[in-house]
C-alpha cells in the first residue's frame, strides 16, 4: 500500500467516525477572529487547506468571501456538504492533495489551515505550495499545536502506543513556526495563541465516561464573563514570547511580498 493510500484510508475512517460533527470540538472562531484582525473578507478568494469539517470557513463565507474548502478525504467533504445545507452557505468543495493545489500561480487572496501542518514531516513543501497560489500581498494563516504543553507529552505517549487518533503528528514553538513561514518567503504580520477550552481534565473525564456509557456536554457550564476575559487576556499575552508556552494552539498570519500576479485562476495539471 502506498503512503498516499494509507493516509487516505486513515482519514476516511477518521471522518466516517465523526459523522455526528456536533460532538466534535470546533476552533471557537479563532480563525475568523484572527483573519479579521488584519484584513476585510468581503470579495476575497479564500482557500482552506485540509478543511476537515469545514466549520472554520462558514463565517468567512457569510462575510461575502468566495471560499474553497479542500481536503484529501471524500468523507470529510461529505460532512461539509451536509453543513452547507444546514448553514445555507455555498462553500466550494475540492478533493485534492495539499501538496498539489489545483490553482494557478498568484490567484488567491487568503489561504489558511488548522490541524494540518503538524501531519507533514516536510512542512516547507506545504508552505511553498501555498506561497505559489497566493497573490502578491496575499495572506496565509497557519494554526498548529504548541510544543511546550502537557498535551504534547500525552500525545507522544499515545503515538508510541499507536493509539493516537491522528497517526503521526508533531508540534511547534512560536519561534519555529515563524521561521518556517519566513523561510517559505512570507513576512509575519500577526501572531496569536489560545488556551485549551474546555480544560484537558474535563476532556479526559468526558472521554472516559463516554466509554462507560455516560454522556457529558461538549462544554461544561461556564461562569458568565469568564470566556470573554480569557479571550482578552490571551490577546494581550500574545505579545509576550514567554506566554506562548502556556497556550495549546498557536498561529501566525503572514503576507506574501507584493509583485506581479498570474492571470489564470485554476491550474492545469497532468
Amino acid at each position: 500500500m502506498t503512503n498516499k493510500q494509507s493516509t487516505l484510508d486513515h482519514w476516511e475512517k477518521f471522518w466516517q467516525d465523526k459523522q455526528q460533527i456536533e460532538q466534535v470540538y470546533s476552533n471557537e472562531d479563532r480563525i475568523y477572529q484572527n483573519l479579521r484582525r488584519v484584513t476585510a473578507l468581503a470579495g476575497k478568494r479564500v482557500l482552506e487547506v485540509g478543511a476537515g469539517s469545514g466549520r472554520d470557513s462558514f463565517q468567512l463565507a457569510r462575510e461575502d468571501a468566495t471560499v474553497y474548502v479542500l481536503d484529501y478525504s471524500p468523507r470529510a467533504l461529505e460532512i461539509i456538504n451536509k453543513l452547507n445545507d444546514q448553514h445555507g452557505c455555498s462553500l466550494l468543495l475540492i478533493q485534492a492533495d495539499a501538496l498539489q493545489l489545483p490553482f494557478g500561480d498568484g490567484t488567491l487572496d487568503i489561504v489558511f489551515h488548522q490541524g494540518l501542518m503538524e501531519h507533514f514531516k516536510e512542512p516547507g513543501r506545504l508552505l511553498s505550495e501555498q506561497f505559489r497560489v497566493l497573490k502578491p500581498g496575499g495572506l496565509l494563516l497557519v494554526d498548529v499545536p504548541q510544543r511546550y504543553h502537557i498535551y504534547t507529552l500525552i500525545k507522544h505517549g499515545l503515538i508510541l502506543l499507536n493509539r493516537w487518533f491522528a497517526g503521526w503528528e508533531t508540534e511547534f514553538s512560536i519561534g519555529q513556526l515563524k521561521r518556517l513561514v519566513q523561510q517559505a518567503g512570507f513576512t509575519v504580520v500577526h501572531q496569536y495563541g489560545r488556551w485549551m477550552r474546555p480544560s484537558l481534565f474535563y476532556r479526559m473525564v468526558r472521554e472516559l465516561l463516554k466509554k462507560l456509557g455516560v454522556s457529558l456536554p461538549l462544554y461544561p457550564p461556564g461562569i458568565p464573563g469568564i470566556r470573554q476575559l480569557r479571550e482578552r487576556l490571551s490577546r494581550a499575552l500574545a505579545q509576550q514570547p514567554w506566554a506562548f508556552q502556556t497556550f495549546l494552539d498557536i498561529g501566525v498570519v503572514a503576507q506574501k511580498p507584493t509583485g506581479e500576479a498570474s492571470p489564470s485562476f485554476f491550474a492545469t495539471r497532468n
